[in-house]
């Protein structure tokens, strides 16, 4: 005789199982979207090909740093671009898109649950960012002899807080957005600016010192900024380390406190 016969409910999907099924869902979806792949995947590797082809970018940095070329202090940022992309221009727009669509809220009356579909969201960005770094490492490593970062544990430790920081204001936009199109416009004006300060388009050496000031503030400077001294054999500043802590922890409680389901 079944479980239902005798009056009892069937068995809900053990979570781990359900995570695991929806974090594959998530994927296949994401290969489906093939902006997704093309902007948060392809596009950094193509800006190194294309910034390791320029001879101006094989020179010195500086006289100073005869071993350390401008292409050298390039890949911090380009790391910083993939979880840039990532939390602003692919996160935000696939949460809220699901909130108006009614698919969390559906989500709510089945054994599943909504919050297993964001832990599966937030499984494939984070996993998408971390092999996406590496690509652009080895191809770094591999093409143009960049080196590895000298001090590695500052290096994971700049990298963990960085992304917490950016996935949580990316988990921000979807919670305050209405829709996944405003989320998708919120997301890339906020993309530019903080490029801008994170040094993609003027090196942060060739900054004022107030863009400087600025950009050491904003949560992307900071990542940047922190990862370079790693990748430079020195152990991050406290500053940076703090300011990429205190955004962390900022973002992902507001986001908590301000997430909607429907």
């Amino acid at each position: 005789m079944s479980a239902t016969a005798l009056g009892t409910a069937p068995p809900r999907p053990k979570r781990a199982s359900a995570i695991r099924r929806l974090t594959l869902t998530e994927l296949t979806l994401f290969g489906r979207e093939k902006s997704g792949p093309l902007w948060a995947v392809a596009f950094p590797v193509l800006l190194l090909v294309i910034f390791g082809a320029i001879p101006a970018f094989r020179k010195p940095v500086s006289k100073s740093l005869p071993g350390v070329s401008v292409l050298d202090s390039y890949v911090p940022i380009l790391l910083a671009f993939v979880l840039a992309m990532i939390a602003l221009n692919v996160l935000p727009p696939v949460l809220a898109g699901y909130r108006e669509k009614g698919v969390l809220r559906r989500l709510r009356t089945t054994p599943v649950g909504p919050a297993r579909v964001l832990a599966a969201q937030l499984i494939v960005d984070t996993g998408t960012a971390i092999v996406t770094m590496i690509v652009v490492l080895l191809v770094a490593r591999i093409a143009y002899g960049v080196a590895f970062p000298r001090q590695a544990a500052g290096f994971a430790i700049a990298v963990i807080l960085s992304a917490i920081a950016l996935i949580g204001l990316g988990l921000f936009l979807a919670a305050v957005a209405p829709t996944g199109r405003a989320a998708n416009a919120i997301g890339a004006v906020l993309f530019f600016p903080m490029m801008f300060f994170a040094g993609l388009w003027l090196p942060l050496a060739a900054m004022p010192p107030i863009l400087r000031d600025i950009s050491h503030a904003t949560p992307l400077g900071a990542a940047v900024q922190a990862m370079t001294d790693s990748w430079q054999g020195h152990w991050p500043h406290p500053v940076q380390l703090i300011a990429l802590a205190a955004y962390a922890l900022a973002f992902t409680v507001a986001a908590t406190r301000l997430f909607r389901w429907e």
